[in-house]
């Protein structure tokens, strides 16, 4: 088995200050440069996704802005490929496929945001792939979202979207599950 990393998305928009700031960003990126550093220890792959908006209208991952760059808490080193993606699923038009395929990797370990877009659409897209997922829920953040005129918390929309996720795609975990 050989596994990677996928870190979706920590850029600075989803911080305090940035435009489309998450509920427990910071915390959740503090656990996934732990996963970064467990990774780099191993000298497993990494591979950093970074999301272009493309679409008319877009509100933020604007291009040219400082909302896209990746947060210092899980800065790139130069040997770890950052792949840019304009779709929630971090396969659709990118190479990360690819890239993942040349170094033979079978397994997954997926965090980042937001948990009920570009997380569950890259760990569905991985899972069909035949990747085995493993998606580290506290190293991933998302925000409260609107339904029928009702706000559904933040924590709601996490919690459902990993017991969906590990129903069928992938095992759900902490870090500390995962690091021990």
């Amino acid at each position: 088995m050989k596994i990677g990393l996928i870190l979706v998305d920590i850029q600075k928009d989803y911080f305090p200050g940035g435009r489309m700031e998450l509920v427990g960003m910071k915390e959740a990126s503090e656990n996934a440069r732990e996963m970064l550093r467990f990774f780099r220890e191993k000298k497993w792959p990494i591979f950093h996704i970074q999301h272009i908006a493309v679409k008319d209208g877009a509100t933020f991952f604007i291009p040219n802005s400082q909302g896209i760059d990746i947060h210092e808490n899980v800065t790139p080193l130069p040997n770890e490929p950052i792949i840019q993606k304009h779709h929630p699923n971090s396969f659709l038009n990118t190479k990360l496929h690819e890239e993942m395929q040349k170094v033979g990797i079978d397994s997954v370990v997926i965090c980042g945001a937001m948990s009920h877009m570009c997380i569950d659409a890259t760990t569905r897209a991985a899972a069909d792939l035949g990747f085995q997922c493993i998606v580290i829920h506290d190293a991933c953040a998302t925000k409260d979202l609107t339904f029928g005129g009702k706000t559904v918390p933040a924590d709601m929309v996490h919690n459902a979207f990993m017991a969906a996720l590990q129903s069928v795609y992938a095992k759900v975990m902490d870090l500390g599950e995962f690091s021990s």
